[in-house]
């Protein structure tokens, strides 16, 4: 091969395509997973051909490509869900800094912790589109009667938290004292 930096620049390459394939807009899922593939594959195939400690990084990096393999291009399923980590908690501290205004709060917003799994994401769909009274109605009422149970169960737990660091022992007194009436 040759110098330090012409490798440097041709994994670089490889990892630029990479990149390029993954920031693609308008590309169905399976042209962007075998594009992404064959890539991997000519990384795999050309790594032979570099010096050792390139080959040592290039398998590396494949090792680790391949356990996020399952789960790389689940993102592009969903319209508008953002693509990176990044862009993930940008979005979610757009959500707390609205929470806190809101509020009037400065830290976190215990409602958020609670009801977090459907306040998030209302906050973030009603970003990109207006609902309708019919939208918002729920349709599986199956679905909706375990959200609202799931919410119910950590809005308790959570009382039950309060309860115990307001007054430890009374808390323990009173769960004992229920135990034991069993």
């Amino acid at each position: 091969m040759g110098t330090d930096w012409e490798t440097l620049e041709r994994v670089y390459g490889w990892v630029h395509q990479l990149a390029h394939v993954l920031g693609e807009e308008e590309v169905r899922i399976e042209e962007r997973q075998l594009r992404f593939l064959l890539i991997l594959i000519h990384m795999q195939e050309q790594a032979g051909q570099l010096d050792p400690h390139w080959q040592k990084a290039i398998a590396h990096f494949l090792k680790v490509t391949e356990g996020y393999a399952p789960s790389l291009f689940f993102c592009y399923q969903i319209p508008d869900l953002p693509r990176t980590n990044n862009a993930l908690e940008q979005s979610f501290g757009s959500v707390r800094r609205s929470e806190r205004r809101a509020t009037g709060r400065r830290g976190a917003v215990p409602g958020l912790v609670v009801h977090g799994a459907v306040r998030v994401q209302a906050a973030l769909a009603t970003r990109v589109k207006t609902f309708t009274a019919h939208d918002l109605a729920p349709h599986d009422l199956q679905a909706w009667r375990a959200i609202r149970a799931e919410i119910s169960s950590r809005q308790e737990s959570r009382c039950k938290q309060s309860r115990f660091r307001k007054d430890p022992s009374a808390y323990l007194a009173n769960l004992e004292q229920r135990l034991l009436s069993y």
